[in-house]
């Protein structure tokens, strides 16, 4: 079932989605080479204490994990693809993290991830993130009162595999509000003119995963969560919550824009 969010409630999810942007910018820039990943769980532990949220990560199980998630970011490094658990694992020269976070504030949830490099970064591995940000932009420009559920997939899918990328089989966006996952599914692929009508009032969860390798196939680590793409090939992650609203799709996730002037 689809909870349509009033005005004054999407404004609530805003500002959840801006302790999530504030915690994605810490761990970004907290991410050095030599820098472990515990670490940086710690720095975005300290940006929900500061903002007085809660991690809906943490502890969360759904069906396919064996143990409830031990912390507050998914840090998934190189041919990890999402839901990486952040260990002591210390940064090297050239790897490619994403960073996947969530807050709740007020009984609100937002939730987004982005990737980036650490120390040098390789040529591909940039082609590869601005693939997967750009995939996230075009998901987003189709969130309008009046597109569909398929409309943002496809639109999605198209600029990944133009790319000459995979996308991971059956993992994709979802919809938020009071929980972090609630209807409707939002697939990283898709035809366009199917599926839900998107209507004012909708918030989505819109999250490209790009791999390398132009395979779709993945693997699960033995702790149940880490996913790996199956050739080896290193991932991207892109992720925003964005309101359907009837002046075109907000993104409540989004760092706000420094101000200018006096």
């Amino acid at each position: 079932m689809v909870h349509l969010k009033t005005d004054q409630e999407i404004e609530a999810m805003g500002e959840a989605g801006q302790v999530v942007a504030r915690a994605l910018a810490a761990v970004r820039r907290a991410a050095r080479v030599g820098s472990s990943l515990r670490e940086l769980d710690g720095t975005a532990r300290a940006v929900l204490r500061e903002a007085g949220a809660s991690s809906p990560f943490l502890g969360y199980r759904p069906h396919f994990a064996p143990v409830p998630f031990p912390a507050v970011v998914c840090l998934s490094v190189n041919d990890a693809i999402v839901h990486g658990i952040p260990d002591d694992y210390r940064l090297r020269d050239g790897d490619l993290v994403s960073a996947d976070f969530g807050a709740r504030l007020g009984g609100w949830v937002g939730d987004a991830a982005i990737s980036f490099a650490v120390g040098r970064a390789r040529p591909a591995d940039l082609r590869l993130i601005a693939t997967a940000e750009a995939a996230l932009a075009a998901g987003i420009e189709q969130a309008r009162p009046g597109r569909r559920i398929g409309d943002v997939a496809h639109a999605i899918g198209t600029v990944v595999r133009a790319a000459g990328y995979g996308i991971p089989d059956g993992f994709g966006g979802h919809g938020i509000g009071r929980r972090m996952h609630e209807d409707p599914a939002v697939p990283n692929e898709g035809r366009p003119g199917r599926g839900m009508t998107l209507r004012p009032g909708m918030v989505l969860a819109i999250e490209p995963m790009v791999l390398a390798g132009g395979r779709d196939a993945f693997v699960t680590d033995p702790d149940g969560w880490t996913l790996r793409t199956a050739d080896g090939s290193r991932a991207a992650h892109a992720e925003h919550t964005v309101a359907v609203t009837a002046a075109g799709p907000r993104i409540l996730t989004a760092a706000p824009t420094p101000r200018v002037g006096p």
